[in-house]
């Protein structure tokens, strides 16, 4: 029996669905032929530290894949050639891929074009002829772009970027540096947000711009590949900003007015972490509780103990509870509603109760959980992560305060 109690729209449901058939066929079957290569660190990444050329073939031809099937720009605005799918898709088909596929099968991340990495509804306001120029490429596949918002000094209050981009002519020279931006050492392009106006910047009333940069662009480099939980390799760069020329036709929107841009970004990425976080979970809590039925220690399967099983209950509880919230953040995007505040409330409490759900499972696996083959440690590596990325849990909790306080007490 389903746990939801109503049904999501039979466009989304059918979507949903080729989306798993999707994933059989495209990314699992990759993964079984090359995952020795997708797995083993030593062959994921090149020598300073990117991710093979291999490896990103592999990734281009996923995208690609899903592109002709018609996934990958499901939810890309019908302006820009996409399907022009709401929320609700972008939720429910992320939740569906990370629930089937777990950490293992991780080129699943390229069957729908995620928001930071792809065309979505932040092209809407690029220029004609940048859509000329990279609109094709994105939209296919061939190509991949990346999110150049935080900055060593700005993380969490992301209005306190340093980035500048000087006036020079009819465009502008950037100069900076940004951090933690994901894709970027394979990206083909980059929006860069940067401060054009100072005092406007400095009185939170505008002043930030985003450009739209090819990655290969003089004065834009990579400066280091920034590794975590003791990789030797990463997705994460810092990039540096000497001279980078910029020209009318690469702003994306209105000059100072780039700031909307991002915390459009941001909200997107609310959405998918959301689901990141129940997909996973649910997938972890599957992988306990048949662990549990199959394991026997004292003459019983473990699933016989209130001790072992208890705690999934609650990760149960929690998912179900974190899943309906996504579902109706998502429906109150798709209506228009700004859900500022059941936004924040979906992404804390969902990639909370995703840790976990995954370190429950751990436990329940025993020593087992700590292996590489059963992928519960990179299953909370991922989602440790994403309790920080796109507002932490604390800043988060204080947009929910400060909406409170102002009257919206609406539960």
């Amino acid at each position: 029996m389903a746990a939801v109690a109503f049904e999501l729209p039979d466009e989304v449901r059918d979507v949903v669905e080729g989306l798993k058939a999707f994933a059989r066929k495209e990314v699992l079957t990759r993964h079984e032929k090359h995952r020795g290569l997708l797995e083993d660190g030593r062959r994921k990444y090149a020598d300073d530290g990117r991710i093979a050329p291999e490896v990103v073939e592999l990734i281009r031809e996923v995208r690609m894949a899903a592109s002709e099937a018609g996934y990958y720009q499901m939810c890309v605005p019908e302006a820009l050639g996409g399907g022009g799918l709401g929320m609700q898709a972008y939720y429910a088909g992320w939740e569906a891929l990370f629930h089937m596929c777990g950490p293992h099968n991780w080129l699943m991340v390229y069957a729908i074009s995620h928001w930071a990495f792809g065309p979505s509804r932040l092209l809407e306001k690029v220029t004609d002829r940048a859509r000329e120029d990279i609109l094709e490429p994105l939209m296919s596949g061939r190509a991949g772009m990346c999110f150049g918002l935080s900055e060593p000094g700005a993380g969490s209050d992301a209005s306190m970027i340093r980035t500048r981009a000087t006036p020079d002519g009819d465009g502008w020279v950037i100069e900076g540096r940004k951090i933690w931006t994901t894709n970027s050492p394979v990206a083909d392009y980059c929006i860069v947000f940067a401060v054009t106006d100072p005092e406007r910047a400095k009185a939170k009333k505008g002043g930030i711009s985003a450009f739209l940069v090819p990655t290969d662009a003089p004065g834009f480099e990579v400066q280091r590949i920034v590794k975590m939980f003791g990789q030797i390799g990463g997705d994460e760069a810092e990039l540096r900003f000497e001279g980078l020329r910029v020209e009318p036709w690469q702003l994306v929107g209105e000059l100072h007015e780039g700031f909307a841009t991002a915390l459009y970004g941001v909200s997107l990425g609310r959405v998918y972490n959301s689901a990141r976080a129940v997909g996973t979970g649910r997938w972890a809590l599957e992988l306990a509780i048949e662990y549990s039925q199959a394991r026997e220690s004292f003459g019983k399967t473990i699933s016989e103990y209130q001790g072992v099983t208890f705690p999934l209950a609650s990760s149960a509880m929690e998912l179900h509870a974190a899943h309906l919230m996504g579902l109706n953040a998502a429906k109150l995007l798709d209506s228009g509603a700004p859900a500022v505040k059941e936004l924040s409330m979906t992404k804390a409490f969902s990639v909370e109760i995703g840790v976990k759900a995954v370190d429950r499972a751990m436990q329940t696996h025993g020593a087992m959980g700590f292996t590489n083959e059963v992928g519960l440690s990179e299953a909370w590596h991922n989602l440790r992560i994403i309790n920080v990325a796109d507002g932490t849990n604390e800043i988060l909790r204080r947009t929910i305060v400060q909406r409170l306080m102002k009257g919206d007490l609406d539960l």
